[in-house]
């Protein structure tokens, strides 16, 4: 028996992620059309991301961390429904926006994340921080 399509081919990915690893919290808001898939190398000192992003420019990408987590956001503009070249009769083609969130830690700044865009792929270089804990100074209550 097949499961319905509306369920993509990735449904119970979720459910089995490694939870003591980077990148375990990944979100996808976008449609079931192939956007932004990412594949994801864990290499010496970083973890590198290619994210396909066909039909994007490199001004329509915006990426931003916040909180521990990378989010990388994607804009595509429709054209004009009417121009010098006729009218469309069905449009297949994908327009809107789309974005996806890791969780990256909280160790990492702005500077420390090197992202490039070619041939519409995004490469990211996320390099590997620890965080590390911060020591608990004592409290005491003074006794009167």
């Amino acid at each position: 028996m097949y499961m319905p399509s509306i369920f993509g081919e990735r449904l119970f990915d979720d459910f089995f992620e490694d939870f003591d690893r980077p990148f375990k919290a990944m979100k996808l808001s976008t449609p079931q059309t192939g956007l932004m898939r990412t594949d994801i190398r864990e290499k010496e000192g970083s973890f590198e991301l290619d994210i396909d992003l066909p039909g994007c420019k490199k001004e329509d990408i915006k990426a931003e961390l916040k909180d521990g987590y990378l989010t990388v956001t994607a804009v595509t503009k429709k054209e004009e429904e009417n121009d010098e070249n006729g009218k469309y009769l069905r449009r297949e083609r994908y327009f809107g926006s789309c974005s996806r969130s890791f969780y990256v830690g909280d160790a990492l700044t702005q500077e420390d994340i090197s992202a490039k865009f070619e041939d519409g792929i995004l490469k990211i270089s996320v390099p590997k921080k620890e965080n590390k804990p911060e020591l608990e100074q004592p409290k005491y209550i003074a006794i009167g």
